[in-house]
């Protein structure tokens, strides 16, 4: 059995993964995936003060807690850049990374570091009436539609979880600065279609930080691949179990 810890990106909540990770268990294996501070049930501790230490401080948290090693990380979005500081902080927990069309971070850079539209969403937070929030994106005509879910019903169901983001999420540095996380394989899943001018993806070196080939694959859906192809997507996370079974 592999436990599998999925963590949301920005304006997300746990509930994203709600098509997972039933498929995860019936499969086997534990799937966790708890909301972040500010979403979900934490959406009461939303505030300027949270950022992206956090986000990190949460997960690691709920490792710690639950005496959880060998786990499989997955960030989505936003969450490359936690999953990224997590597995610095307590690489001995950590059993495999995946960024899930996610932001893949260097030492000392923010989000807007690693994807520049960012600053744009930054600048409009701090003239906001607020001076913090920074509300989830429009949804935009298909095929990019609302984080690249298209169909109305999936939609309306996004809608109920989708919140504000706070701002110094995007403006804190990630630290990674623990050689040993570097013995951590990684897998990178790209989401293909529909992706919005802007937001394109560094690509990833042919070689990972254990030294071994990049493992990067792709999945022919927009970037909440967790609610248009949760069956296609845990396939990819199953397959990391049954290569590490063998």
């Amino acid at each position: 059995m592999s436990t599998y810890l999925l963590v949301h990106g920005a304006w997300h909540s746990g509930r994203a993964w709600d098509r997972v990770v039933p498929l995860l268990v019936s499969a086997g294996h534990r799937g966790l995936a708890p909301s972040l501070t500010g979403y979900g049930d934490k959406a009461h501790l939303l505030g300027p003060e949270v950022g992206l230490d956090t986000h990190v401080d949460d997960v690691v948290g709920l490792l710690v807690e639950e005496d959880l090693t060998d786990v499989v990380l997955v960030g989505h979005s936003y969450a490359g850049l936690v999953v990224s500081a997590v597995a610095h902080r307590v690489p001995e927990r950590v059993g495999h990374l995946v960024y899930l069309d996610a932001m893949v971070p260097l030492d000392g850079e923010s989000a807007a570091d690693v994807m520049p539209v960012t600053r744009h969403l930054i600048d409009r937070a701090l003239e906001s009436e607020s001076g913090w929030r920074v509300p989830p994106l429009p949804e935009l005509p298909p095929p990019a539609g609302l984080f690249g879910v298209t169909d109305p019903a999936d939609i309306a169901w996004l809608r109920t979880m989708v919140s504000d983001h706070p701002v110094r999420c995007l403006q804190q540095r990630v630290r990674l600065d623990n050689p040993a996380a570097d013995a951590i394989p990684r897998t990178h899943i790209h989401c293909v279609a529909g992706v919005p001018e802007g937001f394109a993806r560094r690509p990833v070196p042919p070689v990972q930080p254990n030294g071994e080939p990049a493992r990067v694959w792709e999945l022919p859906t927009g970037h909440d691949c967790m609610v248009t192809m949760p069956g296609e997507l845990t396939e990819l996370l199953l397959r990391l179990a049954r290569a590490e079974a063998a």
